[in-house]
């Protein structure tokens, strides 16, 4: 065994290896706490039935039910101020909420007066005789040193309260895949909660109709202002067109287009025109640059026929053929210029013309588009006065009809019996309750143990066998132990040390061990008893025995044995005694004792010594059986050195009281030196207190066997 490592507690072995919970280790833990289970169902029995029968106070609940009607009868076919609604689950789940609204509760309350009603009202209830609240304002005004008037409460405050308190009283809730609402009222009296729950379905439905008049009604009077307004507004845009009609030319989109038609035409003989006057202006140029040129070259230019024909004449030097083509010629230049200007002053005609049509065009364009506008304000206002007009009608109307969006299904009958408290149900709870409670103080309880109290534990969580399970000696004094069991050999405790004793010495049947050591890990852990026990059940076999008192620190042998010598081990160790000489042989222990001395050498280093060894060899020569006493491990290193020498080690754990931690660290301190124990005693059981933990039935077959 590797006990470097440490030690696995034993309520670990409810956890199996692999990670899994051991349901057959928890299962033994839950039996083993029985009692305490039953005895935690009981108490939940108990409180049950106190409060169910003597401190819960009665209350009866009633229910109504209120359809939603998703799908309203129209009595007339105009489009309503305030639709109905539309049944899906948002709206549901809207209407739940309204009916939960503070308003239409306090509305509730108002209606039927709950204020005044005590259950609702914690004002009017009697005040107890003490209270947390009621201890803290006496104390302040003791601290002030007078006393302070109590305030009246305040209304609305206190119908604050009541509106809560209603509320909590109440509860709504919609059936499942329906348009169906179920309202429940659980009060103290049969017929205030069936009260309650039809009134608040009635003022559900009025509200629904209140707001729905109030909306007509707010609509009513909107559309009536906002009608009167349009009118106005209809009138003063008609009035701005007919006045501005009246101080207009009369003009029309067929006018303005034949307007522009004719300016068009105009522009197309302006370019005309144009055209001539370039070609006169033209031809007036070239006749005045060929006044001064040849006959011929001037009758060229002109293009007259006459010019032409007069050229012979004027070839032969006739004078008055040459004076007739100059007058000729000149004519033919005065009318080119008169064709020039003609073609001019008709040209600056059409241009003004023009200018004036286009301003025209221009001006009746612009009119005719403030003249649309003013009709087009004109019509829209008309339209949207005729719209709202049409709405304040069909609202006149339909004020009067308004129908409420839910029906009372079904109303609320008087219950005959109380809905709470459900005895049964918390009787039945209480007990479980009080059972799973008692489950968990005991795997509580369990999980919490850092002691041993069975065999098994410590034998799982050390890896090392329990060779001895003593019960607690009943002997008063420390003296009356060896007394106890030479009186008594059939008692369970002389069995358990006849067990113990079987358990060493067939530990190794090839070398059985002579010299035997008992330690612990703490002081009071029963070493010493251990050792007395197992040196006297020795001594019973008719064998040569020898007891050491080890633990020269301390000395307890005293307390047990009236040995008067006073020389002991060290003596023996320092040669100033014999081995023979120093031994007592004491006739309640049938055994030889050697008692331990005050020494001021270290007793570490007594034990390692040589003189310890030769020591032991000679009491192994001399006795059939040594038992040495020794500290305990955690406290000295001298049980480890003795440890090294001996052929057994007896680790002794107290029952339900040597902590986990600290037997792994004893054994540890051991293995670190290499130094085996032989074995573990569970020592100092307590019979009562393993039935008290729920394990008697490990112990109780065997005592049949026992004789105290």
């Amino acid at each position: 065994m590797d006990m470097t490592k440490p030690l696995n507690p034993s309520r670990q072995s409810q956890v199996a290896d692999n990670g899994e919970i051991n349901l057959s280790e928890i299962i033994g833990t839950l039996w083993r706490g029985k009692l305490i289970i039953l005895g935690a169902g009981l108490f939940g029995a108990l409180f049950a039935i106190y409060y169910a029968f003597f401190v819960a106070v009665p209350v009866y609940t009633a229910s109504t039910t209120v359809a939603l009607e998703s799908r309203q009868e129209q009595i007339v076919d105009i489009e309503s101020v305030m639709t109905g609604l539309s049944g899906d689950q948002a709206t549901i789940n809207t209407e739940v909420e309204v009916l939960k609204s503070r308003e239409l509760i306090g509305t509730l309350v108002d209606d039927l007066n709950l204020v005044a009603d005590p259950e609702f009202n914690t004002e009017l209830q009697p005040k107890p005789r003490f209270s947390i609240r009621g201890t803290l304002s006496w104390i302040i005004r003791t601290i002030r040193g007078g006393t302070v008037a109590a305030e009246e409460p305040d209304p609305v405050q206190v119908r604050d309260d009541v509106v809560t308190e209603v509320l909590g009283h109440l509860s709504m809730s919609n059936v499942r895949q329906s348009f169906v609402f179920t309202i429940t009222a659980t009060t103290e009296d049969r017929r205030k909660s069936a009260l309650i729950a039809n009134r608040l379905a009635e003022l559900y439905i009025q509200d629904q109709i209140a707001v729905k008049f109030e909306k007509t009604e707010r609509a009513t009077e909107w559309l009536s202002g906002r009608v009167s307004e349009l009118r106005i507004q209809l009138e003063e845009a008609e009035t701005a067109l007919k006045s501005f009609s009246s101080n207009t030319d009369l003009i029309s989109p067929e006018g303005l287009f034949a307007l522009n038609r004719q300016i068009k035409e105009l522009r197309e003989r302006r370019d005309e025109l144009a055209k001539q006057v370039g070609e006169a202006e033209a031809s007036v140029s070239t006749l005045k640059d060929n006044a001064d040129a040849a006959f011929d070259q001037r009758a060229a230019v002109s293009n007259d026929p006459r010019l032409v024909a007069l050229l012979s004449d004027v070839a032969s030097g006739d004078a008055d053929a040459q004076e007739q083509f100059d007058d000729r010629y000149q004519q033919i230049l005065t009318r080119a210029q008169q064709e020039q200007l003609r073609a001019q002053q008709q040209l600056r005609i059409i241009e003004t013309s023009i200018t004036d049509l286009a301003g025209r065009i221009d001006r009746q364009s612009g009119e005719l588009v403030r003249l649309q506008q003013f009709q087009r304000e004109a019509e829209a206002s008309r339209l949207i006065y005729e719209h709202f007009l049409g709405r304040l009608k069909e609202t006149s109307v339909q004020q009067g009809i308004q129908q409420a969006d839910s029906r009372l299904l079904s109303q609320a009958v008087v219950p005959q019996s109380p809905s709470a408290p459900r005895k049964a149900r918390i009787l039945v709870m209480c007990v479980f309750l009080g059972l799973v409670g008692g489950a968990g103080v005991v795997l509580a309880r369990e999980a919490a143990q850092n002691t041993y109290r069975i065999s098994d534990d410590l034998e799982k969580a050390t890896s090392l066998p329990v060779i001895g399970q003593i019960p607690k000696i009943p002997a008063r004094q420390r003296k009356n132990v060896l007394k106890y069991l030479s009186d008594k050999p059939s008692s369970a405790a002389a069995e358990a040390v006849r067990n113990l004793r079987t358990s060493v010495l067939l530990a190794n049947l090839d070398n059985p061990p002579k010299v035997i050591m008992s330690t612990s890990s703490i002081p009071g852990e029963g070493k010493t008893t251990q050792s007395l026990a197992m040196a006297q059940n020795l001594a019973g076999l008719g064998k040569s025995v020898l007891l050491i008192e080890g633990d020269i620190r301390k000395r307890v042998f005293s307390e047990y044995f009236d040995i008067k010598t006073e020389k002991g081990l060290l003596a023996v160790l320092s040669g100033e005694v014999s081995l023979q000489d120093a031994v007592v042989w004491n006739d309640q222990l049938q055994a030889y004792v050697l008692i331990g001395e005050r020494s001021k050498v270290n007793a570490a280093d007594i034990f390692s010594s040589e003189t310890f060894g030769r020591f032991l060899a000679e009491a192994r020569a001399a006795f059939d059986y040594i038992i040495i006493d020794t500290p305990p491990v955690l406290a000295v290193p001298d049980a480890r050195v003795i440890g090294g020498s001996v052929d057994a080690i007896m680790y002794a754990v107290k029952w339900d009281s040597t902590t986990r931690r600290q037997v792994s660290e004893g054994l540890r301190s051991f293995a670190n030196v290499n130094v085996k124990v032989s074995g573990l005693v569970l020592t100092q059981i307590d019979k009562r207190g393993m039935k008290r933990y729920g394990y008697g039935d490990s112990y109780g077959s065997y005592s049949n066997y026992y004789h105290e």
